[in-house]
This record gives C-alpha cells, structure tokens and sequence, in this order.
C-alpha cells in the first residue's frame, strides 16, 4: 500500500470521527515538536475562562473541575488507575521528586544527548554521589548492568525525533533490578505507549497533547511512590483540598495527589477538552495518520523510512529557506525538524518539500 493510499485510509477514518473544523492552523505548521497547536473547543474554553475572570462572574472551582478532568483523561490515555497520576506543571518538577528518592550513591543511565529536563533532576545530586552515565540510545538497553539503579529516557527524542526501543530497555531494567523513568512529552498523544514496565512516567501537555503551555503529569507506581517525598506540598496536595488551608497537622492525599503542585488553572481549562478530543479520535488513528505523512516527507526529502512523526535532516540554509516560504519548523542539533500531527495535511508536507529543494 502506497504511502497516498495509507493517508486516503487515515484520512477517512478521521473524517467519520468528524475532526474536519476542529483545529484552524494556517498552511505550512510542522512544529508540533516545539509546541502543539489547540483545537478549538480547547482555545474557546481558555478564551471562555478568561471573559469570566476578566468580568469575576465565577469561581475558581469551576476552573478547578479541569484539573480532575485532565487528570482522568490522562490516566485513561496510558491505562493506569487515576490514583496514581499527579498533576505539575514541568517535567523537570516532577522528576526532581524521583531524583530527591534515590538512594545516596545511586546510578544513573540515559541517552548520549538527554534532554536536560530528563538529566538536569539526576545530575543536581552529584553531592549525594549520584553519578550519571550515558550510552546511544538505540544501545541503551545492553548498557544497563548490576550497578544501575536508574535508567532514564525519552520515548522519542526532541532533536531526532528517534523512537526509543522501550520493551528492550525495560526488560533490561528488569533483569537488573533498576527503575525505568520515562519523559513522554515528545510521544504520548501520538505514539501508543506500553506504560506496564514504567515506574514513572513524566508527560508535558503542550507538545503533541496539544495543551496550554504550564500543565504536565506524573505517573508513578505506588512501590516508587512510597519512597517519595512530596517536597512541594501544599494545600492542593492535602487528602481534602478545602480541608487543608490553615495550619498542622500534615494531611496529605494518600495516593499520587499528595505530589500535585497547586494548578495554574487556565491550562487545565485548555488541557481537559484538549485530551478529551484525542480520546475520541483515538491514538492508533493519529499515529497511522502522523507517520504517513511524515512518511510522504521523509520520500520527497530522499531519507529511509523511519517510525517518528518527527523527521530530523541535514539540508544546509534549511530555516531560511522554510522561512521564507512561511514554514513554522524549527532546528535541534544543527539539523532540520519537522513534525507532522493530526493537523497536519499533504498540503502542508508539500509545501516543506518545495521550499527545501529550492535554490
């Protein structure tokens, strides 16, 4: 089956599950990699929040309610109870909780070129003799030995859109006694994700999840979580939120809520209907539609196949030659980066490919 074909097949699966009119991106958006673009149902309700606040004809708790929302929506996406999904708003916040849960003299393992948000929380605990180490990503699993106590890694990667071998690595993990911790950001809304062998699990929202910028999950199992401490607690963490206002004694949620961060209530507002949208479509669906079209680019573009909604070239004058042809893409690493996502169309591959074979 020919690459049009498969998109002819995507594309029709979208239309009955009627996506035409829920995003309004301009031609030529291939950045999802830097930040996804909302549907509208998500921007309305963000605009909606925002008129109530302006005129104060609401309260918080109503704003409040997509945060519960978000956090169902989230927990259903990777298929683990809520129970064990915290709310944050970075990346980095929630995995400094995993790192401040290492024992002194733990090892790290990640990829040659982490992103810092998955290596910055492991490398602040040199003084604990935490020691970080790294190895190619596509051999990450054959590093793993006796001594890790951690192995630490995106399941795509920001700059090369690589997809990482997840079983390979977590059954290495396994056989070695070491913990997996997962930075999702550039996969989870895209790339269907086997969560049974991750013990955390950290996901920002505005990327391929298409949210405000200031929403992010973590996902944690309980074993790890007994080890934790929640060093950011407060009112929002407290087993009753509206209980924990004022003073002693510690009352925190007994499930992964005591590690929430008190929201910033406007991206949940966006994050909820945003999440709901991709529930419906479905990630399987959005998956096959990403790849053929990043499969339509890497063609035109003379590359190998590959498995990533993001395509990463080498082709020099690349941004200037994009942006003169209003091309939003950006550049990681000295190369090239275009992401293809359910907004994106063969109109908007095809005109990335004549603005980079051009002179």
């Amino acid at each position: 089956m020919s690459i049009a074909d498969t998109n002819g097949i995507v594309q029709q699966q979208i239309g009955v599950l009627d996506v035409t009119g829920r995003w309004n991106p301009e031609p030529g958006y291939l950045d999802t990699a830097s930040y996804g673009l909302p549907p509208l149902a998500a921007a309305g309700a963000v605009q909606a929040a925002l008129a109530d606040w302006t005129a104060g004809r609401t309260s918080w708790h109503e704003w409040d309610r997509s945060v519960a929302g978000s956090r169902a929506a989230f927990a259903r996406m990777i298929g683990v109870p809520v129970t064990d999904v915290a709310v944050g708003s970075t990346v980095s916040e929630q995995f400094g909780l995993v790192a401040a849960a290492l024992p002194d003299g733990s090892r790290v393992l990640v990829p040659d070129g982490e992103f810092t948000s998955n290596l910055f929380p492991w490398l602040a605990h040199a003084d604990r003799g935490i020691v970080v180490t790294s190895a190619p990503l596509a051999r990450l699993a054959e590093a793993v030995d006796a001594a890790t106590t951690l192995v630490a890694f995106s399941a795509v990667h920001s700059a090369t859109g690589e997809v990482a071998p997840l079983p390979d690595i977590v059954s290495a993990a396994r056989h070695h006694g070491a913990l997996v911790a997962v930075d999702g950001t550039q996969a989870l809304g895209w790339l269907p994700i086997d969560t049974s062998g991750i013990d955390a699990l950290a996901v920002h929202a505005y990327k391929w999840l298409m949210s405000p910028r200031g929403s992010s999950f973590l996902m944690v199992r309980p074993e790890l979580a007994e080890r934790m401490r929640p060093l950011a607690a407060g009112w929002y963490a407290g087993d009753d939120v509206h209980a924990s206002y004022y003073g002693p004694p510690l009352r925190l949620a007994h499930d992964s809520r005591r590690f929430d961060v008190s929201p910033a209530w406007f991206s949940w507002v966006g994050t909820q209907p945003a999440l709901e949208l991709i529930e419906r479509i479905g990630i399987p669906a959005i998956h096959a539609h990403n790849l053929a079209l990043a499969g339509r680019l890497r063609e035109g573009l003379g590359l190998e196949p590959g498995n990533s909604a993001i395509v990463s070239a080498d082709i020099p004058d690349a941004e200037a030659r994009l942006s003169r042809a209003g091309i939003r893409a950006s550049v990681r690493a000295g190369r090239v980066r275009l992401a293809c996502h359910i907004y994106t169309t063969e109109r908007d591959v095809d005109l990335a490919l004549t603005a980079l074979a051009g002179s």
